[in-house]
């Protein structure tokens, strides 16, 4: 499997604009398509989430709505109790297969197969 080689930039960050020019360079599809491709997909997985659902990639991992209970909490300049509200939070898991390819143990392009 041919990998994506990204361009070499200070911070190791991957944009939605990078994304899109991937799937422009590499699938054929015009900027406009990429682009759109690109924001539906995030907009899916925002709103799966935002309705209490589970995203389960395959292969990369699971972003999971956790609810997490009341809490003390303490202001670290004064030292004051402030009581922190209940809140869901999102939590991401990666795959056994996504792990083994960062941590070395899967060589790139075998975690497919």
């Amino acid at each position: 499997m041919e990998r994506a080689i990204l361009p070499s930039i200070e911070t190791p960050t991957l944009t939605k604009a990078e994304l899109a020019d991937l799937l422009f360079e590499r699938l054929g599809l015009n900027k406009r398509e990429s682009k759109d491709m690109v924001e539906a997909f995030f907009e899916i997985i925002h709103a799966s989430l935002v309705n209490g659902e589970d995203v389960k990639l395959s292969g990369y991992g699971n972003f999971q709505i956790r609810r997490k209970a009341p809490r003390p909490g303490r202001n670290p300049r004064t030292g004051e109790a402030i009581p922190i509200k209940a809140r869901n939070v999102v939590t991401f898991h990666a795959s056994h297969k996504l792990k083994g390819v960062v941590q070395g143990d899967i060589p790139a392009g075998e975690e497919f197969e």
